[in-house]
């Protein structure tokens, strides 16, 4: 296998030498193909084949499997490219660093997020954030759970804001705050006037689910599963603003966190019920980070600001077992 510490940079200026051929790896990484990375980079992709030449001579392994349909990494490239991604942002955390200590308070947050914290609560807070430093920008994958570890896992993401996240030894947990699921559905649906909901008494009814990527699907499907019965899906959509929208013109029901049923603006013609807690309708909306990382200084900062925000709009007590 490749040592990637043969390429570890043992100057900043090296660091920053290296730092170009890394983005030529990662852009043919990204794209599958040679010619669409050069394209890219806007260099000749003779002379980008070169330099991955020149690389995998250097390493004694070939970085890329080639195929008439594009390349990909090989299992040596993906252990590689891996410590590429890590070098980049251990780089870009440094230089951030650096430039806190110059006062300029500059920066770049990644946050992979559920899409039940993107309608509100997490543009509001980065919002608010940014307000008092305005030059730190944000990038915001919206994702299912599983994804969403798997970006703190590779180095796509400084933070995961997610409902659902299951425990892994690589991903750090810096607060949990208790969810139960709301069934959500137009105000005029026949279980609109009740102040708690029963599954079985939504099940009755045609359902709008997110897919399985989601943790409220998971604890649906458990709650089936363990009655041996279908649940009747008329619609599943990735999106949970379509869902809404679709239950807002039919008979139907669909279920949110409590955190994220009913966005500013989105409430109008639709109610959100909790579901009762004897059927166990809850679940963990963890932030996190990966585990032995330093955040960069934005990042940390960031993190801070939402634990802070989340921990004011705790209304379940700590869910058994959760980080704390």
């Amino acid at each position: 296998m490749p040592d990637p510490d043969h390429w570890r940079p043992d100057s900043g200026a090296a660091a920053m030498r290296h730092m170009r051929i890394w983005t030529y790896l990662l852009a043919i990484q990204h794209t599958g193909s040679i010619r669409q990375a050069a394209e890219r980079l806007n260099i000749a992709p003779s002379a980008l084949q070169r330099r991955l030449r020149d690389v995998e001579q250097d390493l004694g392994f070939d970085l890329f499997e080639r195929s008439a349909s594009g390349v990909r990494p090989s299992a040596a490239g993906e252990i590689f490219l891996g410590w590429v991604r890590r070098q980049c942002a251990d780089l870009d955390r440094s230089r951030q660093q650096m430039e806190a200590l110059r006062g300029l308070r500059r920066g770049h947050v990644r946050v992979a997020a559920s899409q039940a914290v993107a309608s509100d609560l997490l543009p509001r807070q980065i919002a608010a954030f940014q307000a008092r430093y305005p030059l730190i920008s944000f990038e915001c994958p919206l994702v299912g759970h599983d994804a969403a570890a798997e970006r703190l896992v590779d180095g796509s993401a400084d933070l995961v804001l997610a409902f659902g996240l299951a425990p892994r030894p690589e991903v750090l947990p810096l607060l949990s705050i208790g969810q139960r699921l709301c069934a959500v559905m137009a105000a005029g649906h026949a279980l609109a006037g009740r102040k708690a909901l029963r599954l079985r008494d939504c099940a009755a009814h045609p359902l709008a689910l997110p897919t399985v990527d989601y943790g409220a699907r998971r604890i649906l499907d458990e709650w089936a599963a363990r009655r041996g019965m279908a649940l009747d899906l008329t619609l599943e959509s990735d999106s949970f603003d379509l869902l809404r929208q679709y239950v807002r013109n039919a008979q139907a029901v669909t279920f949110q966190i409590e955190i994220g049923a009913l966005p500013a603006g989105a409430s109008d013609g639709l109610v959100a019920i909790p579901v009762d807690d004897r059927d166990l309708a809850h679940g963990p909306l963890v932030l996190a980070q990966r585990r032995g990382r330093a955040l960069p200084v934005a990042a940390a900062a960031f993190a801070e600001h939402l634990a802070r925000a989340l921990d004011a709009q705790r209304t379940t007590p700590m869910l058994e077992g959760a980080p704390p």
